[in-house]
């Protein structure tokens, strides 16, 4: 099939790059013709495990291509996903001006082409987005009817950072919303080979699966969080907990890593934007809001344990492992790292941040700071401090001799670390 991926951020270029590894033809479009470029020389402008492999292999073979030309991607193609960014605007609510913007500029290119078109939403949008806003600024624009003229559908994405080539190419499931039986008829015969269960249903729910799915996981993250906080004070190892726990077949194991909390652009900004959504409807989310609550508060119990060994901070040499929100990625959106860092330097200390792929990103968000240094060996860093804190678990880290003659204060329970003079799991 002939292809437009409409945005090149994680998804969008995950997204480009397995469906021409699967024998498609691809334009991935985005406005910035540096990222373009990037793209067209076979890189990948983002850190992403497998990804840049991908993209060199099918830009090489001519499946993939990018372009800063939206009209001419569109019209030399047969579906358009649109894959832009939805950031949290006012009161937490999405932000759709890119989302509309683009289903604006597509409905207007549409209009003088003749061949059916189907456009599909990839970005994660709250439940009635696609009906009410994305198809009728389509049929606004291109003044002719939906399910008629051309298809609108919903295919949510359930892609983990780090992993995100693997989750496209073996997902646990594709889950396909469209407005009408010939939309959804050619996304399931673009995912044909997938095996693996396929959900088909309307668009308001293919959209709040994608909500449902990220709330669960924060939900579940931030409850083995408070157990863990719990069992601290009681003196038990919430791992062992978990693994009892975890072995319940209604449970499961995953996410049951107790630690300094979760990050990235998706978990916290998905489940603020749904509590607002509910709200609206006059309904009061109390566990999702609670599960914000507690995430909120875990990476400051890092700080707070340090306080209780070194007492005054002032002064105090402290190395930071690890700034990405998790490891596999150079990602630093809603990452622990960034409270931690930002405590650490308002009490007096001096940081020692390392991290194998995200300081240029720690650059771009902390301002230049006397007491701020960065190191791109791990080694380098805790050779400058007594104290350390582990706030991302990359492999990296994973060694005995790291942490010989230092103080650890752990928040992602790397077991090489017990090693240190003297060790602190965060909430174990």
């Amino acid at each position: 099939m002939k292809i437009s991926i409409i945005g090149t951020g994680y998804v969008g270029l995950v997204t480009g790059a397995c469906l021409a590894e699967l024998g498609n033809e691809v334009a991935c479009v985005d406005i910035d013709k540096n990222r373009v470029s990037t793209i067209n020389s076979g890189a990948s402008p983002i850190y992403e495990k497998d990804l840049e492999p991908m993209l060199k292999r099918n830009v090489t073979a001519g499946r993939l291509r990018a372009t800063a030309d939206l009209g001419e991607a569109v019209n030399a193609t047969d579906i358009s996903f649109i894959s832009v960014g939805t950031p949290s605007g006012v009161l937490d609510y999405i932000d759709l001006k890119y989302v509309e913007k683009v289903s604006s500029d597509v409905g207007k290119i549409l209009k003088d082409k003749n061949s059916y078109h189907l456009v599909v939403v990839k970005s994660t949008v709250l439940p009635g987005t696609t009906e009410y806003s994305v198809l009728p600024l389509l049929e606004k624009n291109l003044g002719k009817k939906a399910g008629s003229d051309f298809g609108v559908a919903m295919n949510p994405e359930f892609l983990r950072e780090g992993n995100a080539v693997e989750d496209f190419m073996h997902p646990d499931r594709i889950v396909i919303g469209g407005i009408d039986k010939k939309s959804t008829k050619i996304l399931l015969e673009l995912y044909k080979d997938f095996k693996c269960p396929v959900v088909t249903t309307n668009p308001k729910t293919a959209e709040m699966i994608k909500y449902a799915t990220n709330s669960f996981l924060v939900t579940k993250i931030s409850f083995i969080n408070e157990i863990g906080n719990v069992c601290k004070l009681l003196g038990i190892d919430v791992y062992e907990v978990a693994k009892g726990l975890g072995m319940d077949s209604r449970i499961g194991e995953k996410f049951l890593n107790a630690g300094v909390g979760f990050g990235g652009s998706c978990f916290s900004k998905d489940v603020k934007a749904l509590v607002g959504k509910a709200k609206e409807v006059y309904y009061r989310p109390i566990i999702l809001s609670a599960a914000l609550e507690v995430n909120e508060a875990q990476p400051l119990r890092l700080v707070e344990s340090l306080e209780k060994k070194a007492g005054s901070l002032k002064g105090t040499d402290v190395a930071v492992l690890g700034l990405a929100f998790k490891p596999g990625t150079d990602d630093m959106r809603e990452a622990p790292s960034i409270k931690i860092i930002h405590a650490l330097l308002k009490k007096g200390a001096r940081v020692h941040a390392t991290d194998p792929k995200a300081i240029n990103e720690a650059k771009k968000i902390f301002e230049k700071h006397e007491r701020l240094l960065y190191y791109d060996s791990a080694d380098e860093a805790v050779k400058h401090a007594k104290y350390v804190l582990i706030v991302t678990e990359w492999n990296e880290f994973r060694r005995k001799e790291l942490y010989k003659g230092k103080v650890v204060i752990d928040g992602r329970r790397i077991e090489e670390a017990r090693a240190a003079d003297e060790y602190e799991g965060l909430c174990w």
